[in-house]
C-alpha cells in the first residue's frame, strides 16, 4: 500500500509528507484488453485482483483468469479477435497456448517483441490510471480497489482516450 511517488504542491521551503499506515501488505492487479475496429467505437475491458496478503488468495491473475478475459471479450465483441499482446511469462504457458490453439476459428494471437511496451496501448491506459492515483493517499487497499475502478470506468466512457493510446504506439489500423 505504499503509495507511487507523484508530484504535489507544498509550501515553500516545506516538503509535502504524506504519512501512510499499514504494513502494505496489499496488491491490486489488472489485466486488460484495449479493443480496436474500423468505423466503430474503441472498447476497453478489464478485470481487476485485490490480493490482502491471505494465503489462501492468489496474488495476481493465472492463465484462467487471461482465457477467462479472452472469452469475455469474445462474447461482448462478438465476433472474431485477433489478439496482440506483450511477452509476460504467464501468456506463454502451455495451458493458455492448448486454448489459444483449440480457439483457431475466433482467435489469432500475435506476440510483440520481448520488450516492447511502447508498442502496447494498454500500458498507455495502465499509465493513465497510475497516474490519477499518484497522490491518493489511502487508509487501506479497498480504497485503493475503488479509486481503480472508477478511473477504468471513466476511461471505458471516453473512446477517445483509447483510440489515443492506440495513437501514441505509432501503430495504425488496416480496414
Amino acid at each position: 500500500m505504499t503509495p507511487p511517488r507523484a508530484r504535489t504542491w507544498g509550501r515553500i521551503g516545506q516538503t509535502p509528507i504524506v504519512q501512510v499506515r499499514g504494513r502494505g501488505s496489499g496488491r491490486v492487479s489488472m489485466a486488460g484488453m484495449t479493443c480496436y475496429k474500423p468505423g466503430e467505437r474503441s472498447r476497453l475491458i478489464y478485470a481487476i485482483r485485490e490480493y490482502n496478503g491471505r494465503k489462501d488468495q492468489p496474488k495476481g491473475f493465472g492463465w484462467r483468469d487471461f482465457r477467462d478475459l479472452i472469452i469475455r471479450a469474445h462474447t461482448q465483441l462478438g465476433g472474431p479477435i485477433v489478439l496482440v499482446w506483450d511477452n509476460v511469462r504467464l501468456h506463454l504457458t502451455k495451458p493458455l497456448r492448448e486454448f489459444i490453439e483449440a480457439n483457431t476459428s475466433w482467435l489469432t494471437v500475435f506476440q510483440l517483441p520481448t520488450y516492447a511496451p511502447d508498442l502496447n496501448p494498454q500500458e498507455g491506459i495502465w499509465s493513465l490510471v497510475k497516474r490519477d492515483i499518484g497522490n491518493l493517499a489511502a487508509a487501506n487497499l479497498g480504497q485503493i480497489t475503488r479509486a481503480v475502478k472508477r478511473r477504468l470506468k471513466q476511461i471505458q466512457y471516453r473512446p477517445d482516450l483509447v483510440d489515443g493510446c492506440l495513437t501514441g504506439t505509432g501503430l495504425a489500423l488496416d480496414a
